[in-house]
């Protein structure tokens, strides 16, 4: 027996603007806008999807879990991103091929170069 990703679900202090953030930043479209939940994904037929709920605090460390991007030109997506509200943030990575990125609620998530076939 195996399991299907459904979701990968974010604590957000505010969901749906966080989750309108993300749906811009990836092509997305909310699916579900109610106060406990908004869930966005590409199409609505398609998953995964993220989903936001609400928690009361602010984000606090690390994220264990982060999403990476890999678009085709990555400074113009790194520029793209923090124009809408991403800012840059030091995890450790040092002189990495990447660029780390906080969305606008502070989750880190990671702009990865075109890849090399």
């Amino acid at each position: 027996m195996t399991a299907v990703w459904e979701n990968l679900t974010v604590d957000a202090r505010d969901p749906s603007r966080l989750a309108r953030w993300w749906a811009e930043a990836l092509g997305y479209q909310v699916i579900t806008d109610k106060p406990d939940e908004v869930e966005i994904r590409r199409t609505p037929d398609t998953r995964p999807g993220l989903v936001f709920v609400p928690v009361s605090g602010p984000k606090q460390g690390k994220n264990r879990l982060h999403v990476d991007l890999r678009p085709t030109d990555l400074e113009a997506e790194v520029e793209r991103l923090v124009d809408m509200g991403a800012r840059h943030v030091d995890v450790g990575q040092g002189e990495a091929g990447w660029t780390v990125l906080a969305d606008p609620e502070g989750n880190e998530f990671c702009v990865l170069r075109e890849r090399e076939e």
